[in-house]
């Protein structure tokens, strides 16, 4: 799997930054794309929810995880991390997902998904990678990337596939599930098209909502969540990747109001997991310690929330 750069738009990123830090995400409005919309508005009360598992996207240390699967593992776990999401490297165990799971409980770790491409989920392909899955006792199976989703002539394609690939892993005990950048939050008509796909696909698709990325498209996080209750069963969390830099991004440094949001994320979208990612280091900080300083600033907001 690799990782896409952000799609050219012209963000006017200075009033929604400034909404979110105020007041956190404007509620939609009847009839809109619901887009960002900079009003102060008071952060919604939610009832009492179940927190859901931290997790971290491997992706973010990749390199690591080549030169050291278990040591990473390790180190990850000493951050206070309750699971990880594996982006296609695993490392001695890629033929041995009961030694994986075995390994990851001997670490204080869980599978909180795994992203895997369509090219590993049709024809007989499908098979394989679900019995991997289901013996490495990975929840969630996330399609993170396909150029389709953001075409008008073809983004009903992934529709299709995901709801037919969502019948055929149902019998394994998985769900698949599909993944935005900011392309996929582009205007598609009067909605964008990852509405499009939610709107497209069965509830049992689950949405893993790329909190970064719906912001650097000028969208409103909360409002997603909310279009779909109980579909956002595992979502990513990270500093947005703005065209021009503006704080420093990493989670709680990057002037964003991160609780709003993730209450929603909980209370609305019924997630179990949030799912922090890291693709920028700043200051000279390594993949690990960006990652530490990450979890270290969510911890600081969920703390602040309660």
């Amino acid at each position: 799997m690799t990782k896409r750069s952000v799609m050219p738009f012209a963000p006017v990123w200075a009033a929604l930054a400034m909404t979110l830090m105020l007041t956190g995400c404007a509620e939609p409005q009847s009839g809109s794309s619901q887009s960002a919309q900079p009003t102060a508005t008071a952060e919604t009360a939610y009832p009492a929810f179940e927190k859901p598992g931290i997790s971290v996207q491997l992706w973010s240390v990749k390199d690591d995880v080549k030169a050291d699967f278990v040591g990473t593992l390790q180190a990850l776990a000493d951050m206070g991390f309750d699971g990880v999401e594996f982006a296609g490297d695993f490392g001695p165990y890629q033929n041995n997902p009961t030694g994986l799971k075995a390994k990851l409980a001997e670490l204080g770790l869980a599978v909180s998904g795994a992203h895997v491409g369509f090219d590993a989920l049709r024809g007989d392909k499908l098979v394989a990678t679900a019995l991997f899955h289901q013996q490495l006792g990975t929840p969630y199976v996330i399609v993170p990337w396909d150029e389709r989703a953001f075409a008008a002539d073809t983004v009903d394609l992934v529709a299709k596939e995901l709801t037919v690939i969502a019948e055929r892993l149902a019998p394994y005990g998985l769900r698949v599930g599909y993944h935005n950048h900011a392309q996929e939050m582009a205007d598609y008509g009067d909605i964008t098209f990852w509405q499009y796909i939610a709107s497209n696909t069965p509830e049992s698709v689950v949405l893993q909502q790329d909190v970064g990325w719906t912001l650097v498209a000028e969208k409103d996080p909360v409002a997603m969540v909310k279009a779909y209750p109980g579909r956002t069963l595992t979502t990513h969390f990270k500093a947005p990747e703005y065209e021009t830099p503006k704080g420093t991004p990493i989670v709680g440094q990057d002037g964003i109001n991160w609780l709003p949001i993730y209450q929603a994320t909980a209370a609305v979208g019924g997630a179990k997991w949030v799912v922090l990612e890291q693709e920028q280091y700043p200051n000279g900080l390594t993949p690990l310690e960006a990652v530490a300083a990450t979890k270290q600033g969510f911890d600081s907001i969920i703390t602040a929330g309660n």
